[in-house]
This record gives structure tokens, C-alpha cells and sequence, in this order.
């Protein structure tokens, strides 16, 4: 009896033993339906998962604190009703392998990121996601597959027998209708669709002045309003705001009702276009977004192409023709914040003679010693800090009083996941994909090693003489003082959430210093505030922000004054 009981314990025991070191597993299975493509696909295939409800899990991924799980893989030539297996092995973000997922119950979602096949002009074949109206962003690209999403339990062993079906397509994008004050147009790049072996194209939003059609005879300046991809004219309403609408609170300016403000914002703007004191220019946003991006950063690149020269020879010329513009350099300005900010400085640098001003605001890094916090051409490492016996991450991003929400290897590792080989359609990747040499891939080189942050010294000296607009500036102000001489004029908040001030104060540095010619404009600071304040210290940015197209008027006024040749048309377009 003793010897029974002693076998059947032992027998217990070992099945416990058994029990403990069976090895977890994390495996799902996501493939797409027949219904949603029966062709075979090319991208970047992306499964998420989120313990959050409010929202789909595609709409939750992001750098910051409140982020959801993603992981991803390229598939190339993938079927339909042919899983692809998602298992610890495949890179995720914030969490480097599934077997780091705490247990829990998580929504999960698949989403394929399609590719198209381009084959360059350089003799290279790359596949690179097309914007299909959307302004290159993954979560809503019209083609993409994507599943809804469905509760599945993550366990102390891991993720058995799941299998995520994408069975949905994002659907077009209808096109902006045109209006008496708006109008949109679209025009075949020639230069672009050589680079790229197939049609490519440029669109814009172009707002009219008061009297246009009752004034044939006027021809008019040009303000260039520089930004991310504007669906439509943006902060421009003939109508008061409607009464309808339901409050909604901004986290970023923790304003409550900020919808309603924008609204008031764009009708007050309406009735300032229209007043009798107001100059009659003619303003466009530009819609110029690349397989790697929501817009091309406007000027030539190895990778993406001429969309500088696109832009200033073949788009302009045909808008300033077919709206009456006046398509001299001396009537162009140019101004934007952030990514239109350093656009702005970059197109003024790059095409001194064709513009006569720009204003930058929180312009991205425009001296790469102070590329956010990185020194590229100095430091070793981008992603910590040199020290011998302590590892600190570099930060990315911060509030106002200096708080860290991200750091400059997680916002990295999160673009990895998204798309290799430079592809991700975000801050990082795109800074790479304008400012790098072309690889023997086709592809951008790589700045940095994306995954230990290991910096390519030889990269950085090409970025230096192509793109580093403080070195340019400096190196070649001998021949383009002349021509800058009173067009460059910066503003950036000392508080900026990417530090971006740190290579503002190195740019200021050079053109104070700069004598021969001095270079007679400005650059100016918000005390404490945040990313993107651009240059008036009377309001807060949630409103000057919102003021772009007029708060630059006197200023360019005044600079149309001082610098028009003699024959120029200062009347024609001066009615009320």
C-alpha cells in the first residue's frame, strides 16, 4: 500500500515537472480573404494587439506612452488563404519578440501595407508603398487589407491557435470639390515620372482673392504655405461654426472645445481675406507625397527623386499661369512650420533667386550638429549617450517642463516594425530617405544602424554637403548672400518637443555672426513653448498656429516694397 502511494506521488510530481517546463508558445496565423484581393500581394504585413477598447488597434500605435503592440514582416507574393505565421522570432515594438507580452486578454488586428514595383530611372527595382490619396499613412491607405479586430487570451504558455483573417479593404478617397474661393488641380510630373518609370503626379490647393473674376487684368504675388499633406485648403470656412457641433477636448493644448475654436478661426480668416485692406495674393498647399512619405521635403533626392525642381519648374510655373500668378521670383514666398518650416528655408537655400522670403517656424533639424540631440558627424552612437560605465538613452521627445515621453531608440525601433529598408512613412525614415545616398538596393543608406544606433560617419558627410542648410549656408555665402539678404527670417519656442531649438541657436549663430553681406532678417524665440510655435509672442500657439496665412502679410508687404524691381506690378492687384 506504502508502495503505491510512494509510485502514484512520484507520478504526480513528474507530471507537474512536466506541466512546468512545457514551453510556451506564440504563434498566429494571419492570411487574407479572396474577397478582399484574389491577387498576390507585396508589403509590409503588421499584427497588433491592445488592451485598449476605444478604439481599433491600428489607430493606437504610436512613440508615445499610450502605444498598443505591433509587430511586422515584408511578404512577397503572398496569397490568398496562405497563412503567414507571426511567431517570438518576428521584431516588435514596444515589445522586441511576442514571448515579452504580459498574459492578459488583448484585442488583436492585421493589417497588410500594400507595395507597388517601381522600376528607377537609376536601373534599380524597388518596391515601395504608392499613396492612394491619403497622404502615405499605413492605418488608412485605400488598397490596404486589413481585419476587423477580436478578443484573444494571451496565457502563461503563450498564443496557440489563432488565426487572424483580413477580410476588409480600405476603400478610395473621393476628391475635394472645388469651390469659388478653392480650387484644386493636378498635373503630370515629367521629371518625376522619368525618375520613377511610371506616371507620378502633383496636386495643390489653390485659394483665390477676393474680386478674381471680376478683376481679369490682375496678376498676382504668391504665398507657398509648406506643410504635411493637406487634404484640402486648410483653415479657410465661409461660414460661422456650426452650432451643432460637439465639443472636443485637445490633449495638446489642453483646451477643451478645440474643434469649435479651428472653425472660429477659419471663418475670422474668411472675413479678413475679404476686407479692403487685405493684399490679394494668391496661396496654395502642395500636395507632393512619395512612396516614402506624406510629402517629399521639396527638394531633389537620391531616393525620391527631383521634387525640387518638380515643384519650382513644372508645378508653380503651371499655377502661377493658370491663376494669373505673376511668376516672378521677387513675387514668391514661401513659410511653414516643422517639416514646412524646414521646406520653406530648404526651397529658399536650394532656389534663391525663384523666391523672395521665407519663414521657417520649429523647422526641423536645418544644422545636423543638433540633428534633435545627436551630433552626426561626432557622436558614435545615436541612441545613448557616450559615457564609459553608464547607459542612458537619448530622449526624443518632451513637454513644456521637460518631460520625457520617448526616446530617439524606441521611436526607431517602432519605424523598423513598420517598414524596413527606410519604408516606414515616418519622421526618421523620411529624413533618411531625402537626405541620403542611394544604396546598391536602390533603397536610402542607412545614417545610423536602425537597430543598435551605430552611426555611418560616411553617410553624414553626405548629408553635410547636400543638406545640412547651416554648413551650405556658410560654405557657399559667398555666392548665395546676396541673394538670402533679407529673406530668411526663423522662429522656433525654446521648449521645443523635439529640440529642435538646439539647431536654431547654431543656425542664429552663423548669421549674426555673418557680415559680408549680414544677412538682415530674423530669428526669434517663444519663451517655453512647445512645438510649433512660429513667431508670435502676443498669443498662444493653439491660436497663432491657426493663423498661418495672414500672420506673415506685413512682413511680406514690407519686403515686396524693398525689394521689387522697378517695372513691377504693385497695383494691378492691390483693389479693395
Amino acid at each position: 500500500m506504502t508502495r503505491y502511494l510512494f509510485l502514484s506521488c512520484i507520478c504526480v510530481l513528474m507530471f507537474s515537472s512536466c506541466e512546468e517546463i512545457k514551453e510556451s508558445t506564440y504563434n498566429i496565423d494571419v492570411s487574407f480573404a479572396e474577397t478582399a484581393s484574389s491577387d498576390s500581394m507585396d508589403g509590409r504585413l503588421l499584427l497588433m494587439l491592445s488592451t485598449d477598447d476605444s478604439k481599433e488597434p491600428r489607430f493606437q500605435i504610436n512613440d508615445g506612452l499610450n502605444t498598443q503592440l505591433i509587430f511586422g514582416v515584408n511578404v512577397d507574393g503572398m496569397l490568398p488563404g496562405e497563412p503567414i505565421t507571426f511567431d517570438a522570432a518576428v521584431f516588435g515594438y514596444p515589445y522586441p519578440s511576442m514571448k515579452e507580452i504580459p498574459p492578459g486578454e488583448y484585442n488583436v488586428q492585421a493589417l497588410l501595407h500594400v507595395y507597388e514595383t517601381f522600376n528607377l530611372s537609376t536601373g534599380h527595382t524597388v518596391k515601395l508603398p504608392m499613396d492612394n490619396g491619403e497622404g502615405q499613412q499605413w492605418r488608412s491607405s485605400p488598397g490596404n487589407l486589413y481585419s476587423k479586430p477580436f478578443k484573444i487570451r494571451v496565457g502563461s504558455t503563450g498564443i496557440e491557435n489563432v488565426s487572424v483573417v483580413m477580410d476588409q479593404i480600405i476603400p478610395p478617397i473621393p476628391e475635394p470639390e472645388d469651390t469659388k474661393w478653392i480650387k484644386h488641380i493636378k498635373i503630370k510630373s515629367e521629371k518625376l515620372s522619368e525618375f520613377y518609370g511610371r506616371d507620378m503626379y502633383l496636386g495643390a490647393h489653390v485659394l483665390l482673392p477676393k474680386g478674381f473674376e471680376e478683376h481679369p487684368e490682375a496678376k498676382y504675388p504668391l504665398m507657398v504655405f509648406h506643410g504635411h499633406f493637406p487634404s484640402d485648403f486648410g483653415g479657410f470656412r465661409t461660414t460661422p461654426p456650426d452650432p451643432n457641433l460637439e465639443p472636443e477636448y485637445s490633449e495638446r493644448f489642453d483646451l477643451e472645445g478645440y474643434n469649435i475654436i479651428q472653425q472660429q478661426e477659419a471663418y475670422d480668416f474668411y472675413k479678413r481675406w475679404n476686407e479692403p485692406d487685405f493684399p490679394r495674393f494668391l496661396i496654395i498647399e502642395i500636395q507632393h507625397p512619395t512612396p516614402y512619405y506624406d510629402d517629399s521635403y521639396a527638394v531633389n533626392s537620391a531616393s525620391q527623386g527631383p521634387y525640387g525642381d518638380a515643384i519650382t519648374y513644372e508645378l508653380i510655373p503651371y499655377i502661377e499661369k493658370e491663376f494669373r500668378g505673376m511668376g516672378e521670383g521677387w513675387s514668391r514666398f514661401l513659410y511653414g512650420g516643422s517639416t514646412g518650416g524646414w521646406e520653406a528655408l530648404a526651397v529658399q537655400v536650394k532656389y534663391p533667386e525663384e523666391y523672395n522670403g521665407c519663414f521657417a517656424a520649429c523647422p526641423d533639424p536645418i544644422d545636423f550638429r543638433a540633428y534633435c540631440l545627436t551630433n552626426i558627424y561626432e557622436d558614435e552612437n545615436a541612441y545613448y549617450y557616450d559615457a564609459p560605465h553608464k547607459k542612458l538613452e537619448v530622449p526624443s521627445h518632451r513637454d513644456y517642463l521637460g518631460n520625457i515621453q520617448s526616446t530617439l531608440k524606441q521611436g526607431n525601433h517602432l519605424e523598423l516594425v513598420l517598414g524596413d529598408k527606410s519604408r516606414s512613412g515616418q519622421q526618421w525614415d523620411i529624413w533618411e530617405a531625402t537626405y541620403s545616398p542611394q544604396g546598391e538596393d536602390g533603397y536610402p543608406v542607412r545614417i545610423w544602424d536602425k537597430m543598435t544606433g551605430d552611426i555611418d560617419h560616411e553617410v553624414a558627410e553626405y548629408w553635410k554637403e547636400n543638406y545640412d542648410l547651416r554648413y551650405i549656408m556658410e560654405r557657399d555665402w559667398d555666392k548665395l548672400g546676396e541673394n538670402l539678404k533679407g529673406k530668411i527670417h526663423i522662429y522656433c519656442g525654446d521648449m521645443d518637443n523635439y529640440y529642435l531649438n538646439n539647431a536654431v541657436y547654431l543656425m542664429e549663430d552663423f548669421l549674426e555672426s555673418t557680415t559680408e553681406p549680414y544677412y538682415d532678417g530674423e530669428v526669434l524665440y517663444g519663451d517655453r513653448a512647445e512645438h510649433c510655435w512660429n513667431g508670435d509672442p502676443e498669443l498662444p500657439n493653439a491660436i497663432s498656429r491657426l493663423r498661418y496665412n495672414s500672420m506673415y502679410v506685413p512682413k511680406i508687404m514690407e519686403r515686396i516694397a524693398k525689394s521689387a524691381p522697378n517695372n513691377a506690378d504693385l497695383t494691378s492687384w492691390r483693389y479693395e
